[in-house]
């Protein structure tokens, strides 16, 4: 079982810059990958970026050159650089942990959330 806490989302104006954390109760280097979804009111829950257990990672079209990953082995904590943030940025922010068992069966664990609201 692996527990997320997500912390750092708040109201910020178009431009502006936010860093959310999420903290995993276990060690990252057992999770294959990690990731930040984001979900809109009335939309589907998209995928924003993703850090692999490597330290690759994979971004969204609509985030590119604006959001970037990264990961604290150390404090078992990623994070999401949210810069030049824009109004349809707005959603609730999901941390994600991915892992892999045998016969590739995936097990997703999620974390409570965290509201982005940029303004105009």
């Amino acid at each position: 079982q692996v527990q997320l806490v997500e912390s750092g989302g708040g109201l910020v104006q178009a431009g502006g810059s936010l860093r959310l954390s999420c903290a995993a109760s276990v060690s990252i280097f057992s999770i294959n990958a990690m990731g930040w979804y984001h979900q809109a009111p009335g939309k589907q829950r998209e995928l924003v970026a993703q850090i692999s257990r490597d330290g690759r990672t994979s971004y969204a079209d609509s985030v590119k050159g604006r959001f970037a990953i990264s990961r604290d082995n150390a404090k078992n904590t990623v994070y999401l650089h949210l810069n030049s943030l824009k109004p349809e940025d707005t959603a609730v922010y999901y941390c994600n942990a991915r892992l892999f068992g045998a016969m590739a069966a995936m097990t997703d664990y999620w974390g409570q959330g965290t509201q982005v609201t940029v303004s105009s």
